[in-house]
């Protein structure tokens, strides 16, 4: 009957103190404008550790990015790309530190949550293993550092070939548009542009390529410019499709 009467308690005490959906709407309000003047705080703190790591003045870039990673850990939690960066940042400080174990140990945090929020396939990713293989290679394990760097290049290398990838599509969307409007000097100057994107990533006889072979024989055609046509089809190898405007696409990240 004790227990009862304490529960029951309870209820009547919450009940008493619900507030309106007013006053909860204001309560909110203020906690979203906290977070965001908190955030800002910790933001400001961390650029003040950036300028103090650049001055080489690391004890007083720690102690500026642990008052900012305390705030982010609080506000965001200890998985937000936010706080990786915090991580990251502190790593680098033990490794100026020779601090070889705890810099690992926030570089690796930060790796941690950059692959599983962005993938392997992101300029923040392959920062991470850049790091770590630094902190290898300061601390004299090559083999260790080797193999971090080499993702992070690889991890470079596919962005930078997607990014071109990416631009042939665009150079050849220009070449179609151009084309409609009848500007095909100006058609034929983007086409080109993506043959020479596309030749480079795809090789002669990718379907992408040749399909860039035909656009550009199709349209010499068209303004009987036969000498101009026969030099580039004697490069076509396989049907294409007909032309239209490509999207670009993102893969999904592979987690």
């Amino acid at each position: 009957m004790k227990t009862f009467n304490l529960i029951l308690l309870s209820i009547l005490v919450t009940a008493c103190t619900k507030e309106p959906n007013n006053s909860l709407y204001i309560k909110t309000s203020q906690d979203k404008t906290y977070k965001s003047q908190q955030l800002q705080k910790a933001n400001i703190l961390n650029n003040q550790g950036i300028d103090a790591y650049q001055e080489s003045n690391y004890e007083k870039a720690m102690e500026f990015f642990l008052q900012s990673l305390k705030i982010k850990e609080r506000i965001l939690g200890v998985n937000d790309l936010n706080t990786a960066t915090s991580y990251n940042n502190i790593g680098l400080i033990y490794k100026q530190q020779k601090d070889t174990k705890k810099a690992l140990l926030y570089i690796n945090k930060a790796l941690s949550i950059r692959k599983r929020l962005l993938g392997n396939a992101n300029t923040k990713t392959a920062e991470s293993y850049n790091n770590l293989g630094a902190i290898y290679a300061q601390s004299g394990k090559i083999k260790e550092a080797l193999m971090a760097t080499h993702k992070s290049i690889k991890i470079k290398q596919n962005i930078i070939r997607q990014e071109d990838i990416d631009l042939a599509i665009s150079y050849n969307n220009l070449a179609v548009l151009h084309e409609s409007l009848g500007e095909y000097t100006q058609a034929l100057e983007h086409y080109k542009k993506a043959l020479e994107t596309n030749q480079r990533i795809f090789g002669e006889e990718h379907r992408i390529t040749q399909n860039n072979y035909k656009n550009i024989v199709q349209l010499y055609f068209s303004q009987n410019n036969y000498a101009k046509a026969r030099e580039y089809m004697k490069f076509l190898t396989k049907e294409n499709e007909e032309n239209q405007l490509e999207d670009i696409y993102i893969d999904a990240p592979q987690y």
